[in-house]
């Protein structure tokens, strides 16, 4: 998943124009390739593991897991393509919070960003990566995250130096991770011997049914980061060709055909790979079964062609984030609520250079103090804090601006609203209760953000 890159760079365009307006170049097709294109990222090679983990080891309750993340997706992706539909304007999530409740939500809403949301991706696809790195070079935990730190200090000054658009290098990226994702996929449906134990009992714990439920939604927040980016067609709304049909049209088949592809790419590894297997490399800490599975399929050398693939891509996905990311906080300085210096071009590589320093630093100190689970879940509830209040918002849009033309409604509303409301507050109560360390951060920067949007307020007046 490369997260909000089509969206950061949108919000750039538009604080630029404001006169010319956006053209509308984007149709349905090419909607539903830019969601898929954010959500299938590196999150596929390596989420299984850890849903697995958080499922008890049950193969059935991982792949409910992964179906019932692609159903909490939807639910969200039907909300926000009614505001979208209704409300066409780049921006997308921090439009919609600053008409409902108020500019200074819209606002939290990017700051997390900024501290957490950037940062977080980055440190976690370059822990990733180094990770895929280990399964060439061999390498211990903290080699990893030096390797991670130096992917991200690399590329940054790569960056740095006026690295241009970087397109070329996004196009090989998604082509390298769609490879090994269907070689993986279409060899273990076809080829796969095992015939895996789809039981709903964990093996790790007799666990109760209730506890059961809270494994299962511990591991539908770990399967909401391979998820994640289904917000994004909202930011480039005004780029949609007939917006009230297509913006709710992509954003339901992207996220149906991206959890069926979650489903059945889990499902063939397991076909692959006995569970004792499965159980040992998850044990060791080797948490990326698609490369096993294409060893056991096509010997060490499939197994290095999908490596490179995952390498490839996720080098591609680290790179665009890095990149993307600072033009954001780079548009919120330039319209007054951030720090001056981030407004500012570097005078002879015309670049965001301080963003993109502070960025660079923020990665860093969360590779150091933050594994990759824990990244994920943390770039994950913070988000969903704001995801929930844009569902909501749908309601509040119906209320404040009864006028306004709905060619797409939410199907049952209010139920689908408030239901689609309660699950993912559930999730993050879940998460509070299983990892309260990281929620607790996840809740103090909104509100830390406070403080910075009432001075950088005052200093406007």
């Amino acid at each position: 998943m490369i997260n909000e890159i089509n969206e950061l760079n949108t919000t750039v365009n538009s604080s630029d124009s404001t006169n010319s307006g956006f053209r509308k170049e984007i149709g349905l097709f090419g909607g539903i390739s830019i969601l898929g294109g954010i959500m299938v990222g590196s999150g596929i090679f390596y989420l299984g593991s850890y849903v697995l983990m958080r499922s008890g080891m049950s193969l059935g309750l991982a792949l409910i897991s992964w179906i019932l993340g692609g159903l909490v997706s939807l639910l969200g992706g039907i909300c926000y393509a009614e505001l979208g539909a209704s409300d066409p304007r780049a921006g997308g999530m921090t439009v919609y919070l600053s008409k409902a409740y108020s500019p200074i939500v819209g606002f939290l809403s990017g700051f997390t960003g900024w501290l957490i949301g950037g940062p977080g991706s980055i440190a976690a696809l370059a822990l990733a990566l180094s990770s895929v790195l280990s399964l060439i070079i061999p390498m211990g935990e903290w080699t990893i995250k030096l390797v991670a730190i130096g992917l991200i200090i690399g590329l940054t000054i790569v960056n740095y130096i006026g690295v241009k658009s970087g397109s070329k290098l996004q196009n090989i990226s998604m082509v390298a991770k769609l490879i090994p994702i269907g070689i993986i996929m279409v060899s273990g449906l076809i080829f796969g011997k095992v015939n895996p134990d789809l039981s709903l009992v964990p093996k790790t714990t007799d666990a109760s049914f209730s506890s059961v439920i809270g494994m299962v939604a511990f591991a539908i927040i770990a399967s909401l980061w391979a998820y994640e980016g289904w917000t994004n067609l909202n930011s480039v709304a005004e780029e949609v060709k007939n917006p009230k049909r297509n913006l709710p049209l992509a954003i339901i088949i992207s996220i149906i055909s991206v959890t069926i592809l979650y489903t059945l790419f889990n499902y063939s590894i397991y076909k692959v790979i006995p569970f004792s297997e499965i159980e040992s490399h998850i044990a060791n800490n080797e948490y990326y079964l698609g490369s096993y599975a294409a060893e056991k399929l096509m010997g060490k050398s499939g197994s290095l062609l999908v490596t490179i693939g995952m390498i490839v891509a996720m080098f591609g996905s680290l790179n665009g984030c890095i990149l993307a990311f600072p033009r954001v906080h780079y548009a919120m300085s330039v319209e007054g609520h951030f720090f001056k210096s981030f407004g500012k071009l570097h005078p002879k590589y015309k670049v965001p250079h301080v963003p993109l320093i502070v960025q660079c630093v923020i990665s860093v100190v969360l590779v150091l103090l933050r594994n990759l689970d824990q990244l994920t879940s943390l770039v994950v509830f913070s988000g969903m804090l704001f995801n929930t209040l844009g569902v909501f918002a749908v309601i509040i849009y119906r209320r404040k601006f009864p006028d306004l033309n709905r060619p797409y409604k939410v199907i049952g509303y209010p139920v689908t609203i408030i239901l689609t409301t309660l699950i993912f507050m559930g999730l993050m109560i879940n998460t509070f209760i299983e990892d309260p360390q990281t929620s607790i951060i996840g809740l103090l920067i909104p509100a830390i953000g406070i403080l910075f949007y009432l001075y950088f307020d005052k200093q406007n007046k």
